[in-house]
């Protein structure tokens, strides 16, 4: 069999088998048996014109339906600058070598070190590390570094409003850790302050996990959570839509020790699921429990402003069988989007960008009422850009009438509530076609 793939001459093939001690490719994969080798051609098309490679992936990128997306839960359609894309393509940054050599991998030491000051701003903490893969893992990550902190207490508890995917990994992350996890009970869509008071009496809670505008969109109120979770010797995590922090109190004006989500919210693209970004803040206290990397700034022998790794806490170094975490791989390419997201919006264009998502889904919480057909499941609660509705239909039936009609009309919660998110990308016109979409029914 004739291998048309390989990028290496005969002599390159001849000298690699010479050094093997094989006379030939065959002989090489010899202990494969022969009834599971491939014994023809591989079947690929023919080789294709720029042109003709850009028509074939047009055309199969045409078959996606493109919808007006009002579904949220955690992950959420926002614009994505033109400049992006444009900037994180730049050779400096995509190729930059990995940072264990800074001398060499200036431009991604100095992206991480960027990221991890534009997070602990926008969440108020001390510090911020890199290498998260996503908001669920982070979020249980930062539980093993509560465990950790806690040392003779694994008890964590959950608040029962957090998203219901993140509770599950969380749940996975602590059945292979020994770690024992429970539910802060919800009273009215929110998490209940004195189911966590009496749950804290036991005095073996290592960590308690809430959402930070939770699952239902409502902005919760945790004054004096900290000082109760302190009290117990137990810190305070708090997992955040990241987007939104602009216009909440911050997990640091809470008191947390640990803020933690998806960054997915900072302008990256849905992309059917990924990739997307985890980020992990903290108090400087818990900086030597957290995992990943954090990237410092000094200065060299010329005097001249460097990025060095400072600290890089990962399982394959040293005292691994005391690691905290497994985390063991760098998401510098969604980092340094999220940097240059930051970057190109400032402060003033993020607060905007929510106010946007904000005003929508007021604006449109307030027309679907009208229509006599749902109501608010949590009239009473303040909502961020995401609210649950209580359907006096199958929700089911909108979704398939919206799909129909270019529209994601949201996602279905239970068998009558229907979670319904707003960002900048919704236009009043495409709201008005949901509200009509909900009158039909």
């Amino acid at each position: 069999m004739a291998h048309h793939y390989f990028p290496h001459t005969p002599d390159d093939v001849r000298a690699m088998l010479d050094a093997c001690g094989v006379s030939s490719l065959d002989d090489l994969y010899a202990d494969i048996p022969a009834d599971i080798r491939l014994k023809k051609e591989y079947n690929l098309p023919e080789s294709l014109s720029e042109k003709e490679i850009r028509d074939f992936f047009n055309g199969l990128a045409a078959k996606n339906r493109k919808l007006a997306c009002f579904a949220g839960a955690g992950y959420y359609d926002h614009y994505t600058p033109a400049a992006v894309n444009s900037i994180i393509a730049r050779s400096e940054f995509l190729t930059a070598y990995t940072p264990y050599q800074p001398e060499i991998s200036q431009g991604t030491l100095q992206y991480i070190f960027e990221y991890q000051s534009m997070m602990a701003e926008l969440t108020g903490m001390e510090v911020s590390n890199a290498s998260m893969y996503d908001g669920t893992t982070a979020t249980a990550e930062a539980m093993m570094m509560a465990v950790a902190a806690a040392r003779k207490k694994n008890r964590v508890l959950i608040s029962a409003t957090i998203n219901p995917a993140i509770r599950r990994v969380i749940e996975t992350y602590a059945h292979y850790h020994g770690v024992v996890t429970d539910i802060i009970e919800e009273h009215d869509g929110v998490t209940s302050v004195d189911d966590l008071e009496k749950k804290l009496s036991a005095g073996d809670v290592a960590g308690v996990i809430v959402a930070n505008q939770n699952f239902y969109g409502i902005a919760e109120d945790y004054s004096g959570w900290a000082d109760k979770c302190h009290a117990s010797k137990a810190l305070l995590i708090m997992n955040c839509v990241a987007s939104n922090l602009v216009v909440l109190r911050t997990p640091g004006e809470w008191g947390a020790d640990i803020a933690t989500g998806d960054a997915q919210s900072l302008g990256m693209p849905l992309s059917y699921g990924g990739p997307y970004l985890g980020f992990l803040c903290a108090t400087k206290s818990l900086i030597r429990k957290m995992p990943g990397r954090i990237t410092g700034a000094t200065t060299d022998n010329d005097g001249r402003r460097v990025f060095v790794l400072t600290l890089q806490a990962r399982e394959q170094h040293i005292r691994r069988d005391k690691a905290t975490s497994n985390i063991c791989s760098n998401q510098g390419l969604m980092a340094l989007h999220t940097v240059v997201y930051l970057s190109l919006l400032g402060p003033k264009g993020l607060r905007e960008v929510a106010e946007q998502g904000i005003n929508g889904a007021h604006f449109l919480a307030g027309e679907l009422i009208k229509t006599g057909k749902v109501k608010l499941t949590f009239p009473d609660k303040p909502f961020v850009n995401e609210f649950l509705l209580t359907c006096s239909f199958d929700p089911d039936e909108l979704i398939r009438k919206g799909i129909n009609a270019g529209i994601l009309p949201g996602v279905k919660i239970g068998s009558d509530r229907l979670l319904i998110t707003v960002t900048e990308m919704q236009t009043i016109g495409e709201m008005d076609k949901l509200v009509e979409l909900v009158k039909s029914l």
